[in-house]
């Protein structure tokens, strides 16, 4: 199956990358290395993180790349080796599959292009409150792996934004629930 992707040099665009498997913490386990995979890759390949949060067995970010460049996907090959990398040395004991390949992440990622202000309010939104959302948490500011705080720091946003979990919140910010 081929895919395609929207190779927009200079664009803006939501991610959603996954561990394979889906009852795993590793990421949160392992904040550091996965920061510093980040933070290795940016010195490299250069992007502004917008927004992030990590959640145990997912990630959500949004990227602006260069004027000049396009090429996020190497950038998550990068980030993606990089912290399986430093998993396997400091003994995080990861299996093969069939390929040869380390069993830790989903091969895909998704990823939508930012159209405009209001596309990147909602899903810097839907980044923010998606450790509530996942019952990770009951505010968004007891969430510590978020760029949240990032945002609260600068003024951009209350300590108490969205405020307790409730179903008129989780509807407004998160995915609504199904119709009974």
């Amino acid at each position: 199956m081929h895919f395609r992707r929207n190779q927009l040099p200079g664009g803006t665009c939501f991610f959603t990358v996954t561990l394979a498997d889906r009852q795993s913490r590793a990421l949160t386990e392992n904040i550091e290395p996965l920061r510093a995979a980040f933070q290795h890759v940016m010195t490299k390949h250069p992007f502004e993180i917008v927004a992030m949060v990590v959640l145990p067995e997912h990630l959500h970010t949004i990227w602006t790349l260069p004027p000049d460049d396009a090429d996020y996907a190497g950038r998550w090959r990068a980030i993606k080796s990089g912290f399986t990398r430093d998993l396997i040395h400091t003994g995080v004991n990861l299996t093969r599959n069939a390929k040869g390949e380390y069993n830790l992440w989903q091969r895909r990622f998704w990823e939508h292009t930012l159209r405009d202000d209001n596309d990147l309010a909602r899903h810097v939104d839907y980044i923010h409150y998606n450790p509530v959302k996942h019952g990770l948490a009951s505010r968004v500011s007891a969430w510590p792996h978020s760029s949240f705080h990032r945002y609260v720091r600068k003024g951009m946003l209350p300590e108490d934004w969205v405020g307790e979990m409730s179903e008129a919140v989780n509807e407004k910010y998160g995915e609504p629930e199904p119709s009974k």
